[in-house]
């Protein structure tokens, strides 16, 4: 294991909300100098679930992400309480912003988001063996959501026309294990 060469002399608590935590650490630096390192600590998991029917075909959600400023397309994703099983938020998430029912769940990755400035995880989960009912989205969301090709699916991540982490890093990796004959 790896030694950690940050010393933390002082810890403070700078905002909180329902979703996050920010901390400021005074801290000494790997250098040993004095230095700030404030970190924004999470109270959910990312969850992203990449459905795939029999025929390859995917569905992503399309929404104004408000950080952003723009309107963007993602695999079903949401956030999952800290002490769930993320698998049952999956579930919850997909059927949520999808109306998609799956019967079988395959955890594909784990992700760290930004992690030079949060303790964001991410799991990631493929779902297939679909079933169809109505969506539920929440209130605070204004969903689209598409069924296309994974081969498209790969070739908007390719072209930029997908940007969300964690939508690029399940499409490329199922792309692969597809082509591998991993699933």
């Amino acid at each position: 294991m790896e030694h950690n060469p940050w010393i933390t002399k002082k810890s403070e608590d700078v905002y909180e909300s329902p979703w996050i935590k920010v901390v400021k650490h005074d801290v000494l630096n790997p250098a040993g100098k004095p230095a700030t390192y404030s970190v924004v600590n999470f109270k959910n998991l990312a969850i992203g679930i990449l459905p795939i029917d029999n025929e390859g075909f995917t569905w992503l959600v399309g929404q104004w992400r408000y950080p952003l400023e723009e309107y963007c397309w993602e695999i079903p994703e949401g956030g999952g309480p800290l002490g769930i099983d993320p698998l049952d938020s999956a579930k919850r998430e997909l059927k949520e912003e999808t109306g998609i029912v799956a019967k079988d769940f395959q955890e594909i990755m784990r992700l760290h988001l930004s992690n030079s400035a949060t303790n964001e995880l991410a799991i990631v989960y493929l779902a297939k063996n679909l079933d169809f009912e109505s969506a539920e989205p929440e209130e605070s969301e204004v969903l689209q959501v598409k069924r296309i090709h994974l081969n498209e699916a790969y070739n908007w991540v390719m072209s930029g026309k997908i940007t969300d982490a964690i939508s690029v890093a399940a499409i490329l990796k199922t792309k692969i294990m597809m082509e591998q004959g991993l699933i």
